[in-house]
């Protein structure tokens, strides 16, 4: 990136050292931080719908509808992430290619399973071989998003589940009596209300996903811990310009202060929404303002 970085070895400390954190991989090292960002960006809402779809059908009255909620809440919450993510992974990407083999490929006579390998036609391969790498990284990413929405929905899903529950049913039945249909009573006194109980629960579950965001290198993606690994291990003159011993530490030190600060900010982000939600509130977090304001 600077002019003086052309002859490494008659660098200086300094020079050496600007030279170096400015590389094409430490380019995409610092890359990597805002994958995650966007990853939880993206993740968050998409999680979110799931759980209050799975909410819903869970509290549904249709049997069978809430036996799907229950059971896809029982079954996610139940299954250690790392083992889901290892198996839906595989399993998503072998269905999209199942799907698209069975309509691009109709002629195709051999069997997909061979033994344990998957085999499609090349045409049905996701993302195709001749595609350009950011088709191959926008996949990985898609990929990461669905999972990690599936998972974290399930567990947002029992926190509203829990939430809906809390609201006192004193104030539904007012409701009922004031001539409103269950439509109504939903959407205009449970779900306002809801979200006062479910705060601190997603609020919990916000911080699980900021701590589970290094599972994306399970999936293959080049996030934040993969350059740390790779950048921070033994570099000789045999691989690199910039030859240095285990620094593994110093970058996993670097990942604890974002991870520390990010959760900081995050704390703080939700205790004000808290106090936005809780006020004139008749709970715990509404009494205490009201005494505050005393």
């Amino acid at each position: 990136m600077f002019d003086f970085c052309t002859d490494p070895d008659s660098l200086e400390t300094f020079r050496w050292m600007a030279c170096y954190l400015t590389t094409g991989k430490h380019m995409g090292f610092y890359q990597s931080f805002a994958t995650v960002l966007i990853l939880l960006a993206v993740t968050a809402p998409v999680a979110l719908s799931f759980g209050f779809g799975g909410a819903m059908a869970a509290r549904s009255r249709i049997a069978p509808l809430s036996w799907f909620g229950k059971g896809y809440i029982a079954i996610v919450r139940g299954v250690p992430d790392i083992a889901f993510f290892l198996f839906f992974v595989i399993a998503l990407d072998q269905l999209i290619e199942w799907a698209r083999h069975k309509v691009i490929c109709p002629d195709w006579t051999d069997p997909i399973r061979q033994g344990n390998d998957f085999v499609v036609c090349s045409a049905a391969k996701m993302p195709l071989g001749t595609a350009p790498q950011w088709i191959h990284e926008m996949y990985g990413f898609a990929i990461a998003v669905i999972t990690f929405s599936i998972v974290f929905g399930a567990f947002a899903a029992n926190v509203l589940f829990g939430a809906m529950r809390a609201v006192p049913k004193a104030q539904l039945e007012t409701a009922a009596a004031y001539g409103m249909n269950d439509r109504q009573t939903f959407w205009r006194i449970l779900v306002p209300q809801m979200w006062v109980y479910a705060l601190p629960g997603l609020g919990n579950l916000w911080m699980v996903l900021i701590k589970a965001t290094p599972l994306l290198f399970l999936l293959g993606i080049e996030d934040i811990v993969y350059w740390a690994r790779e950048l921070g291990g033994t570099k000789t003159e045999r691989f690199t310009d910039y030859p240095h011993g285990d620094w593994r530490m110093w970058y996993f030190l670097a990942l604890l202060v974002f991870y520390l600060a990010f959760t900081r900010v995050s704390e703080m982000a939700l205790d004000k929404l808290m106090r936005k939600l809780t006020h004139g509130q008749a709970t715990t977090g509404g009494e205490a303002q009201r005494r505050v304001e005393a």
